[in-house]
């Protein structure tokens, strides 16, 4: 004698078992997807890791692609337009060493430019020391760059212009 139940079960258990098998089939689709995803991704970070890594411990900043000059339009070199004593400059201790920064505000008064402020900067981890300028102030900053013995020298990165008060360059202290 047929049950009821057992036929209406007989006949549910093949869609059951497809279910399963798409389900299983998905879930390896699935499983694949993210390992061919993840792999790239850990490939493109290795390289940024890599860098930044080489960048802490060396303290240089690595090489960056920079637009060559052309041959039809040359490279204009950076000219000051201010003289020193109306150029401010805003001093910032980078390397966590007490009264650096007020020691730089003095070598830095002594060469005629003006002080804006002397403080600290937001981390104390700096490997190099480095100028940076305000739009516009591009000039100024190579100048006193240069006075300095800087090597780094850049626009504002990391910092809001309003940040620097009425100073036009910065200069963070480093190691």
């Amino acid at each position: 004698m047929d049950h009821p139940l057992l036929a209406r079960e007989a006949a549910i258990r093949p869609w059951r078992t497809a279910a399963a098998v798409a389900a299983a089939v998905a879930l390896l689709e699935l499983l694949l997807l993210l390992a061919i995803g993840g792999g790239a991704l850990v490939d493109s970070l290795a390289g940024r890791i890599q860098l930044a890594a080489r960048e802490t411990v060396a303290g240089t900043p690595a090489p960056r692609a920079e637009k060559a000059p052309t041959a039809a339009r040359p490279a204009k070199p950076v000219v000051a337009t201010r003289p020193r004593a109306k150029t401010v400059v805003l001093v910032l201790n980078g390397n966590g060493r007490t009264g650096a920064a007020s020691a730089a505000a003095e070598r830095v008064r002594a060469r005629g430019y003006r002080i804006g402020g002397v403080g600290n900067a937001s981390r104390t981890d700096y490997a190099r020391s480095l100028v940076m300028y305000r739009p516009g102030f591009a000039g100024e900053g190579e100048r006193l760059a240069r006075d300095l013995a800087v090597k780094a020298v850049g626009p504002l990165d990391g910092m809001r212009p309003s940040a620097l008060g009425r100073a036009h360059v910065v200069l963070i202290l480093g190691r």
